[in-house]
């Protein structure tokens, strides 16, 4: 194997973390973390495997109760009984110590067990829920993770099966420190890379019968109409479909369609000089067959006369044949212009070698392999099981186009983070079948521009495309205004990137990541923290009838926090329905908040000249700002740029963005920042801005703006030097209250009911000065409940 194919892994573990026996060995990795093997010669392996990777951690704390017929390991966290004999079921039992479950915090050998759930193969044909493999968190105190098949990692980088029969498993007893048992899982198994920043943005995506002349003009309209994407993704007919029968089938493919892409070379660059990234979709399966124009070169490396037109089969397990295709075919490829490979296998999980799934080989060995000339890797494929997360980005597969299949991919995404899972990309809008419904479009899009990869997608009819102008009006112009918001974020989404490669944390998570304590952050499955700063919660059903708006439930934590849409506040603690029409969906920022973004939108793989920072009134914040040259692997060696920034609330505001600190050719060397302060009384007249110390006025490119409408105050500081410390000093500042009348008459003027209704309630709103009372008079008047619902929550929010 050629030496970038050969992973960095530290298989072995420290002998003082090993008990031992004949035929037995387990090995107390962490408190929590215990690896049982048995096999009956006594072979063991110390190797590392497709799932584990690393198995190097320091001496752990336990204790050994050793007696003849009994063995006992004690951690502060697990207490295993073993009889040295054949594991079994009465024969080796482990409890997770704490108060976590009355009886079902005990594991036997052999036992099923219930966790929190992990993530699946794929969606292909969903349409809704689907169960999920396991996961390595539980609210009973412990999960089990079981490698006994999975294949060694041999030390030239190539996989063997192991020996038959083996046992091997990881019993995780991490109780409800769930983000500890994720950062000890991204030791065992690898961190979650970073992925190059233009990954974060939109990219489009369509199976679908495009040309050079077709592609283009459909960029051309993106690029005329402000709606930025990059990520051009060239699906099935970039290569030759409608082939000889006598080959077989078109969906493999290697070779441009020269009738729709005359130049490939030319259109890729083309692409890549409107700063998009390309991956062409490619089913292996059939091989490489002789209408190919590599078929030559791929017959002679196997050993095969190129007259006889022998098909060269895809085989996996051969590594001759891997690094063939490499050679022939996808380096190519890759000097011409694609960026990576969108690997779609759809061909089960056989091989020649019993136990190899080849979509895991075709992840490992693609994504080492396109890392070769020093560049960031990406791979865009299926998921292939514990592991799976170092190999972004994962392709979920063909949703049915249905509610149901949308209002199951929030909790799919989020729970998937439980087994390190944190890339999923979605076909948003769903892929095929169905009906065209364009409320739910505008609903899928939404949750994707709040997903880890916002990728447009539709199967190959001419009824299915994703283009905003599509849909009627009002779902037309919020869609093109949440794609340009997803470029926006990406300040925030990058340094998210970073975050879930240095500190294990996913950018989405369950809400009991954070509450594992609180029993309602386990009962809102589409409820989810998206960042460190915001929490999620999308709409997954139709809007009700005549009130234009959706409901969403959610679960709000104690604390203070604002809709960054409606820029609503909210006193958390509760439960509540929320009703959005389709201009938003409940998205958090909880007070104290600080969301770098930008308004630079065109190029999402450049660090912007302008930041717009958001910051949330009510509670103390802070925020590291991340950036490095979001394409090469330096950022595994610490070589980036960080911009720390600090908010203070008291009886003053204050916020800082310190100098940037690190590698800062990396960045401009001057910024525009533009701080906006939510949730704020007007304070125009008593706050000041300090650059280097220096008070700022209106001359030296400082102005400061208040929108009574929106309670935003808006600081704008132009071509500022970067390493200069900036603060915001708002003297006396205080939060401002919603502006219920207002809210309810903006509801009101838009719901399709009784106008002599409408007069009635928005008189009792402008009459009272005592929500409980007019809560109370509200409930009297048997109204519709979602009517109720929508004064409830701006009345009482």
């Amino acid at each position: 194997m050629r030496p970038e194919l050969i992973a960095e892994t530290h298989p072995e573990t420290a002998p003082e973390n090993i008990i031992k026996g004949d035929c037995w060995r387990i090995s107390v990795l962490t408190e929590g973390l215990l690896r049982l093997e048995y096999d009956p010669d006594g072979f063991f392996e110390d190797r590392a495997t497709q799932s584990v990777w690393n198995r190097n951690f320091p001496k752990s704390t336990f204790r050994v109760i050793d007696e003849d017929d009994s063995l006992e390991i004690i951690t502060p966290k697990a207490h295993l009984i073993y009889d040295r004999k054949p594991f079994s079921a009465n024969g080796l039992s482990i409890q997770a110590i704490g108060n976590y479950s009355a009886y079902h915090s005990i594991w036997h050998y052999g036992e099923d067990f219930k966790d929190l759930g992990g993530t699946a193969r794929t969606l292909d044909e969903a349409d809704g829920a689907i169960p999920l493999d396991h996961g390595i968190v539980s609210r009973d105190g412990f999960s089990v993770m079981d490698d006994s098949r999975s294949l060694a990692i041999r030390e030239d980088g190539w996989v063997e099966p192991r020996r038959k029969g083996c046992i091997d498993i990881y019993f995780w007893a991490y109780g409800h420190d769930y983000l500890q048992a994720l950062r000890d899982f991204a030791r065992l198994c690898g961190k979650s890379p970073m992925v190059p920043r233009y990954a974060l943005g939109n990219w489009w995506s369509r199976y679908y019968k495009y040309t050079e002349k077709s592609y283009k003009e459909l960029m051309e309209r993106f690029e005329n109409e402000n709606l930025p994407f990059s990520v051009a993704v060239i699906d099935m007919d970039w290569h030759l479909v409608d082939i000889d029968p006598k080959y077989g089938s078109g969906w493999t493919g290697y070779t441009w369609n020269r009738e729709f892409f005359p130049d490939p070379e030319g259109f890729m660059r083309w692409l890549h000089d409107r700063n998009l990234h390309i991956t062409l979709n490619i089913h292996p399966a059939d091989g490489i067959r002789a209408f190919e124009e590599m078929y030559p070169e791929m017959a002679q490396a196997m050993g095969i006369n190129p007259d006889t037109e022998q098909p060269v089969v895809f085989d996996i397990s051969n590594p001759d044949f891997l690094d063939a295709c490499f050679r022939h075919i996808f380096h190519p490829a890759e000097e011409k212009g694609v960026d990576f490979w969108w690997i779609d296998w759809q061909s089960g999980g056989i091989s020649k070698i019993e136990g190899l799934d080849p979509l895991w080989m075709l992840n490992h060995y693609h994504y080492l392999d396109n890392a070769r000339d020093g560049k960031r890797p990406m791979t865009f494929s299926r998921y292939a099981g514990p592991g799976s997360h170092r190999y972004p980005v994962g392709f979920s597969g063909d949703t049915i186009i249905t509610w149901d299949s949308l209002a199951f991919q929030p909790y799919f995404t989020s729970t998937a983070s439980n087994i390190g899972y944190g890339m999923w990309s979605h076909d948003i809008g769903g892929h095929m079948r169905g009906v065209k419904d364009d409320e739910m479009a505008g609903r899928w899009l939404q949750f994707g521009v709040f997903s880890p990869i916002m990728r447009l997608h539709s199967s190959n009819s001419e009824f299915n495309g994703k283009e905003p102008w599509r849909y009627r009006p009002e779902i037309c112009s919020m869609m093109e205004e949440f794609l340009r918001l997803r470029h926006r974020l990406l300040p925030y989404l990058y340094t998210m990137n970073h975050r879930a490669y240095e500190e294990d944390i996913p950018l989405m998570l369950p809400m009991y990541y954070n509450w594992p304590e609180e029993e309602n952050a386990y009962q809102f499955p589409n409820e989810y923290l998206f960042g460190s700063e915001l929490v999620a919660a999308p709409v997954t059903s139709p809007c009700i009838p005549k009130l234009n708006m959706a409901k969403v439930k959610v679960w709000l934590p104690d604390g203070i926090c604002y809709d960054i849409f409606t820029g609503r506040k909210y006193r958390g603690g509760r439960i509540l329905a929320m009703y959005r029409d389709i201009n938003s969906i409940p998205v958090l920022a909880k007070a104290g908040a600080v969301i770098p973004m930008t308004d630079e939108i065109k190029d999402a793989g450049s660090n912007p000249q302008e930041l717009r920072i958001h910051v949330y009134a009510g509670a103390d914040g802070s925020f590291t700002l991340y950036e490095d040259d979001n394409i090469s692997e330096d950022y595994k060696s610490g070589k980036c740029v960080t911009t720390d920034m600090k908010f203070h609330w008291d009886d003053n505001a204050e916020f800082i963005i310190e100098g940037a600190r690190g590698e800062t050719e990396l960045i401009p060397e001057k910024r525009t920042y533009i701080v906006q302060l939510h949730g704020v009384k007007d304070c125009t007249d008593h706050t000041t801005v300090y650059a280097g110390g220096s008070c700022l006025s209106e001359a030296s490119g400082c102005s400061i703006t208040y929108d009574e409408k929106t309670c935003v105050l808006t600081c704008t500081l132009k071509d500022v030097p970067v390493c200069t410390q900036i603060r915001l000093f708002a003297e006396h500042a205080e939060t401002a209250e919603n502006d219920i009348v207002k809210e309810c008459f903006d509801f009101l003027n838009q719901a399709e009911i009784s106008f002599v209704l409408k007069d009635t309630l928005y008189s009792m709103i402008q009459r009272s000065d005592d929500r409980t009372i007019l809560l109370s008079q509200l409930q009297t008047m048997d109204l519709d409940a979602d009517l109720l619902g929508v004064l409830t929550e701006i009345i009482s929010a």
